[in-house]
């Protein structure tokens, strides 16, 4: 014996089972959207420091306090130097043509809020996927000649970029587009720091692949910069 189940039934359950999917993926809203995703407190669009100011009292740091970072911290930088600003998901930091090379990471150890472990900005939702529950730190500074300035930082941020995002329309100009790119993205860090009192500086000097090879990034994938955070500890 043969069943039939009328047209509009089917499509009643269709539409039933894909919500029901749909209502499955939608993450638990408790600070963490998933066990392997961080959601960041919403950065401040406004401050007590003039840009002026930001600007005459921006310095490099390589000395830090011993005390903790906060999410709220690591929040406010991460978005200074990617961050959604606007329609067209245009940025805090600008691209050639809005193609956006760059992307950027995290390797936390000792940050009230967020667990040790390394992680990549998400700037669509403001938030950090987790790649790795290690403290990869020390495996970092190795890399990058241990330089003193890596040694009592509390989380390090990573720029990295592929130069085909713009190179595609660009050219070879795309390379140097994306050269300028990681200097805005930089400068926006240290100027952000200035009234969050933390102390940064920017490393250049490292073994390329073995950075990539910490990091596990692909082959097109290029580090560009090691920017160390925490408490100045003078000035």
């Amino acid at each position: 014996m043969r069943f039939f189940i009328p047209f509009t039934t089917l499509i009643i359950l269709t539409i039933l089972l894909e919500g029901s999917n749909v209502m499955s993926n939608i993450p638990v809203s408790n600070g963490y959207e998933s066990e392997s995703t961080i959601k960041l407190p919403p950065p401040k669009t406004d401050g007590n420091t003039s840009v002026e100011k930001a600007l005459f009292n921006r310095r490099s740091y390589r000395e830090y306090k011993t005390e903790h970072l906060g999410i709220e911290e690591i929040s406010q930088l991460l978005w200074a130097a990617q961050g959604i600003t606007g329609e067209g998901l245009l940025r805090t930091a600008p691209s050639a043509g809005a193609l956006y090379a760059l992307n950027l990471y995290l390797a936390v150890g000792e940050v009230k809020g967020i667990p040790e472990g390394f992680y990549k900005y998400d700037p669509f939702k403001h938030g950090l996927n987790k790649i790795s529950a290690e403290d990869i730190r020390a495996k970092i500074s190795e890399a990058a000649l241990s330089q003193s300035c890596l040694s009592s930082g509390k989380a390090f941020i990573i720029i990295t970029g592929i130069y085909e995002r713009i190179s595609k329309k660009y050219d070879e100009r795309g390379i140097r587009y994306t050269h300028i790119e990681v200097g805005h993205a930089v400068q926006n860090i240290y100027l952000q720091s200035v009234p969050l009192n933390i102390g940064t500086v920017i490393v250049g000097a490292f073994r390329d692949e073995e950075i990539q090879k910490v990091l596990n990034l692909p082959a097109e994938e290029i580090p560009f910069a090691i920017m160390p955070l925490g408490k100045i500890k003078c000035k």
